[in-house]
């Protein structure tokens, strides 16, 4: 079974140009495979979708060139 947000990045990616030409730099709500909203901030996003979505509904995401603009590696330190 695919999680919704998995469903909804999914549309993101394969999207991704399309998107890029029309918001390039600004965030988009995603949900039901549809672009929802768009905002210039992540937290304007995310303020305006969870007045209308439940919180693990939508996504949001910022539109950029490139699979780096989705991947993030966080790294930690470790004692033992």
């Amino acid at each position: 079974m695919t999680s919704t947000l998995t469903k909804e990045f999914e549309y993101y990616k394969k999207h991704q140009k399309t998107l890029l030409d029309k918001y390039e730099g600004q965030f988009v709500v995603i949900k039901d495979e549809e672009v929802k909203g768009v905002y210039n901030t992540e937290i304007e996003a995310y303020q305006e979708a969870q007045k209308e979505y439940k919180l693990g509904s939508f996504l949001i995401q910022k539109v950029e060139e490139g699979k780096g603009s989705y991947s993030q590696t966080f790294y930690s330190r470790v004692s033992i």
